[in-house]
């Protein structure tokens, strides 16, 4: 399995969809690491690297939605802190057992395919349709 951007997750604005295709290289070589049975050493990688994605990224998209005025921003809002939550969740997770287990990559990639999934690839566009009839990129 290859996870790879598509232009139909595309929203129209510049900074949020360079940041969704990062976020999906990151998933891809994850992927790519499970398959060489290096999960786990690029999970910590992964893990480093969504600590401060979540953070500005989510922080973008809320400001974006915000400002133009999306009316479902507070939905959106608890859609990004109930990421945060499990990413916090699989970080406590890995603390307890002392290092990355095969379930903790399980896990992530669960998360990430649910997100990618049921988050950009529907909420997400639906900004991005919000945003384009008010012509805002």
């Amino acid at each position: 399995m290859s996870i790879s951007w598509r232009e139909e997750l595309a929203i129209g604005n510049q900074r949020i969809d360079e940041q969704h295709r990062e976020l999906l290289q990151r998933f891809d070589t994850l992927l790519a690491a499970c398959r060489r049975g290096e999960g786990r050493a690029e999970l910590a990688r992964l893990l480093d690297f969504l600590d401060e994605y979540v953070v500005k990224h989510f922080g973008d998209e809320e400001q974006l939605q915000q400002t133009s005025g999306f009316p479902d921003f507070q939905s959106h809002q608890l859609l990004h802190l109930g990421f945060v939550k499990r990413l916090a969740d699989l970080k406590a997770s890995i603390r307890a057992e002392g290092e990355v287990q095969l379930d903790h990559v399980l896990t992530t990639n669960k998360l990430l395919l649910d997100w990618l999934v049921q988050h950009i690839s529907t909420r997400d566009r639906e900004v991005g349709r919000f945003l384009n009839e008010k012509g805002i990129h």
